[in-house]
């Protein structure tokens, strides 16, 4: 899509101008894929605010090939040192390239030390990340399949008796993500979170040979990733007709969660949208059990602004991709979190996360 990546890196020297820098070198490489869209392990962009056609595009031998096939719209340099090769381009023709930036929180002391015995270069960190947390649309379609590929992964496994006494945590987290990667996922978004019994009550519980048991609550926080975009998607079970406190603490998540997604429109503080979820909770006498941030920023990186938190700081904006996921955790006993991946957008949010979120009684 170069098309697409031009558009992007035409939008950053917008904030290279307001940063007061002329070129900014680039080096993370998640930062570079949005850029370029290249995937490989080693590359650096040295970025001009006047165009492309001062713009350089670095990365080794073992990527000649693939470069020229992901990045066919930048010149490129070949050499191993890519960052390093870049700023003694800068040094050699500093008229050039004026005041260069670079993104100081992704740059080591060692290296920092090392280019500036080259060139001056001005600490301009995050200008990637402000664009990266307003999605485009290819972004959103491909939040959109990797949560479908999750979805349907969901779906087998609750269709095949995949939930069921006898099974381990392990058993389930290894079926699961064999089902995300035969519906198209690429890769895991992370370490899939299979929580059964008082397990359930740990937020990031790692799955164990622990046997899932009749009346359990099973937990399941686990996302597929599609050209390098993450799902995360959190879904509750019980097995075996449900206790009194079990609806109770259920039915709970559910209302704070709905009420959490509500609150995600443009324009909203994002202090206020934990605090649309977290007041439910806390209301029901249970505040003290919910005890992390209502969600986050999701897309390249599993994490990524805005934090839904209470000390969170920020407004939303159409176009932000992010989870609402509260959760109530009884410690010994079990907790319940629902979380979906959903889209900003004005009215009402887009969600992404189709599973059903009623409780399921497997």
């Amino acid at each position: 899509m170069p098309e697409t990546h031009g558009r992007r890196r035409a939008a950053l020297r917008g904030l290279l101008t307001e940063a007061g820098v002329d070129t900014l070198l680039v080096t993370d490489l998640l930062n570079i894929r949005y850029l370029t869209g290249f995937t490989g392990s080693n590359a650096a962009v040295l970025l001009h605010a006047e165009g492309d056609a001062k713009t350089l595009f670095c990365t080794d031998g073992r990527y000649t090939t693939q470069s020229a096939t992901e990045v066919p719209d930048l010149d490129t340099v070949v050499d191993r040192a890519s960052a390093a090769a870049l700023v003694q381009r800068v040094a050699k023709d500093a008229k050039t390239y004026g005041r260069v930036g670079f993104e100081s929180q992704h740059v080591s002391v060692e290296d920092y030390e090392a280019f500036r015995q080259h060139t001056a270069l001005e600490r301009t960190p995050g200008l990637v990340e402000r664009l990266r947390v307003v999605k485009d649309e290819a972004e959103v379609e491909a939040l959109r399949q990797a949560c479908a590929a999750a979805d349907r992964a969901l779906d087998d496994l609750v269709a095949a008796g995949g939930l069921r006494a006898g099974r381990t945590e392990l058993e389930i987290a290894r079926d699961l993500e064999n089902r995300m990667l035969e519906h198209g996922s690429e890769a895991l978004s992370f370490a899939s979170i299979i929580a059964a019994g008082a397990h359930s009550a740990i937020p990031h519980h790692r799955p164990t040979h622990a046997e899932l048991k009749r009346g359990d609550f099973v937990k399941l926080d686990f996302g597929a990733t599609v050209d390098g975009y993450h799902s995360d998607m959190t879904r509750t079970f019980v097995l075996g007709e449900p206790a009194g406190w079990q609806r109770e603490i259920y039915d709970l998540v559910h209302s704070a969660q709905a009420a959490g997604v509500d609150a995600v429109v443009p324009g909203a503080e994002v202090s206020e949208v934990d605090a649309a979820a977290r007041t439910v909770i806390a209301d029901a006498g249970h505040g003290e059990h919910f005890a992390h941030g209502l969600g986050h920023g999701v897309g390249l990186q599993i994490h990524e602004a805005p934090s839904f938190a209470a000390t969170g700081v920020g407004t939303l904006s159409a176009g932000m991709a992010v989870t609402v996921e509260p959760g109530v955790y009884l410690a010994g006993r079990g907790g319940v979190r629902i979380e979906d991946t959903l889209v900003v957008r004005a009215g009402e949010p887009e969600l992404l996360t189709l599973s059903t979120k009623n409780l399921v009684v497997v």
